[in-house]
């Protein structure tokens, strides 16, 4: 089956001309053109990923968001790749703050919006095998994080984590690399998908976030450092 995306955006230009190469691109398209309207189809369960403008009349894209990531029930993980302004960056940290994937300034061109999309698709749930005999279920275990790969499920002290799929990868990436610093270079191509760009902050916001659902150690630090001029690291307690 193709991948669902649901585009969600006023203009219906735009939606046009990148539904029409979304869908000879190998995917299934819905488009909503308003938030309100978006909402209602990011928690239907019928796509894979939201594509979610910033600037829309009425409820603006951060809005939508928001009510997506707080309402009940497994549709409000779904991922979401916002469209923000270029060069907007205040859009940009909010969007990620509220739990959205990854973002793409507009304009952008179709064939890297799929590009994007693929990426996030990737390291989504769905995308991922059942155990099997070949495939056995595999943990991370790093102190009190616990991390199945496979199932995209992750716990803290036994409890489950509610992470994003962008924030599960970069920790499953850390986790892998525990006690040794993984510079933000290599944490946007692991996790995200795509090179680490000039002045994207968007490994930090996620780090933030990660750092909030975590627990913190015997001694009150958190478990994810951050190291001068390397990147991050998660400790081993």
């Amino acid at each position: 089956m193709n991948p669902k995306v649901l585009l969600v955006d006023d203009d219906v230009e735009l939606t046009s001309m990148l539904s029409e190469y979304l869908v000879a691109d190998g995917f299934d398209v819905s488009v909503a053109h308003n938030g309100e309207a978006g909402v209602r189809a990011a928690l239907s369960g019928d796509n894979a990923i939201v594509v979610l403008d910033v600037m829309m009349p009425g409820m603006s894209g951060i809005e939508a968001l928001g009510r997506i990531r707080a309402s009940s029930g497994a549709t409000s993980a779904i991922p979401v790749l916002m469209l923000t302004a270029r060069g907007d960056d205040t859009d940009r940290v909010v969007g990620l703050e509220l739990g959205a994937d990854d973002y793409v300034p507009k304009p952008c061109t179709p064939r890297e919006l799929a590009a994007r999309i693929r990426a996030i698709l990737r390291r989504s749930p769905s995308a991922n095998r059942a155990p099997t005999e070949s495939n056995p279920v595999s943990v991370i275990s790093v102190g009190e994080l616990n991390v199945w790969p496979e199932q995209r499920r992750a716990e803290w002290g036994g409890k489950a984590l509610e992470l994003t799929s962008t924030e599960f990868s970069l920790l499953e990436t850390l986790a892998r690399n525990a006690g040794q610093a993984v510079s933000k270079a290599h944490l946007s191509e692991e996790a995200m998908g795509r090179p680490l760009t000039r002045f994207d902050r968007s490994i930090d916001v996620h780090m933030s976030s990660i750092r909030h659902k975590l627990g913190v150690l015997p001694d009150g630090r958190s478990c994810i450092q951050t190291v001068y001029r390397k990147g991050y690291q998660l400790i081993r307690s």
